[in-house]
């Protein structure tokens, strides 16, 4: 079993490109759903990924509903400046789905109201409005890894 990357409307091609190359090195599934603020025959988005193309588990869904559709059972962490909670106070296990919302806006209101207690922040300093979603993406999946003893990587 590995971690799921939800990616909700990215906008940016060369952050989708950098977290896929994150998620083939991790074993990590990625999840676009749609629209995508680019093609994915985008030049930086190839670029950004390297030549890790042929090892990312990638699918593509047309909302985010559909996700949640296609996998009843998972537990879904819905990462926001508005949580509550940081990161670091949840336990994690494989399998879990982290949820990463465009860049520009975040994850929308309804997907948060319907994750009230699955809501993670990463920590900042109070007058940057977000981080990189790419690094905010790495940031939490290597602390599920950790947490689950990086089972499968060496």
């Amino acid at each position: 079993m590995a971690f799921h990357i939800v990616l909700v409307e990215p906008e940016i091609p060369a952050n989708t490109g950098n977290i896929s190359r994150t998620c083939a090195a991790t074993g990590a599934h990625l999840h676009l759903v749609r629209p995508l603020g680019f093609s994915t025959d985008d030049k930086t988005l190839k670029r950004a990924g390297l030549d890790y193309w042929d090892k990312l588990h990638l699918s593509y869904h047309d909302s985010f509903d559909e996700v949640k559709q296609q996998y009843p059972q998972g537990r879904f962490f819905c990462a926001t400046t508005k949580g509550s909670r940081t990161y670091t106070d949840f336990e994690y296990r494989d399998g879990d789905f982290f949820v990463f919302g465009k860049e520009t806006k975040g994850l929308s209101p309804e997907i948060l109201a319907a994750h009230p207690d699955s809501c993670i922040r990463l920590p900042m300093g109070p007058e940057i409005r977000s981080l990189n979603l790419s690094n905010s993406v790495a940031v939490v999946l290597y602390e599920g890894l950790r947490q689950t003893g990086f089972a499968g990587l060496h």
